[in-house]
């Protein structure tokens, strides 16, 4: 029971931290001119993501946060694309170790083999798909 739900917990991990526009934190800024009598707004930093931005437009005091890339091609670098490719594989295999673990709980063999072993073998491979994406 425990490894499912950690199993379920590290999918949801993974999907947050992809989708998470906090992978470069830009410096505190303020938005305004310099020279003024009244208080500068409060300092933001601009983010950027693998799939999301955020970042303070005009004078404004919402920060918008949403994808910045309309297609594949217009994410950042070549590093960046490959870290996606690597990352979606990784989750997509944890997503399905997931409900093959809710599944276990029910049925304790898929075609003959123990759910367990097929289970590994996938977090395995999402474990190796998830590395590389950590080294690009």
């Amino acid at each position: 029971m425990l490894w499912t739900l950690m199993s379920i917990v590290v999918a949801f991990g993974e999907l947050i931290a992809f989708m998470s526009p906090d992978w470069l934190v830009g410096t505190r800024s303020s938005i305004g001119s310099n020279i003024s009598v009244v208080p500068t707004p409060e300092p933001y930093r601009p983010t950027l993501g693998l799939y999301s931005r955020c970042i303070k437009v005009g004078q404004q005091k919402m920060v918008q946060c949403g994808p910045y890339a309309a297609d594949f091609t217009e994410i950042a670098s070549g590093f960046w694309q490959a870290t996606t490719i690597f990352l979606v594989v990784g989750i997509f295999l944890l997503s399905i170790v997931g409900f093959l673990a809710v599944f276990s709980l029910c049925f304790q063999s898929i075609l003959g083999k123990s759910m367990f072993n097929v289970c590994g073998l996938l977090q395995g491979i999402a474990d190796v798909n998830l590395n590389i994406a950590g080294v690009s």
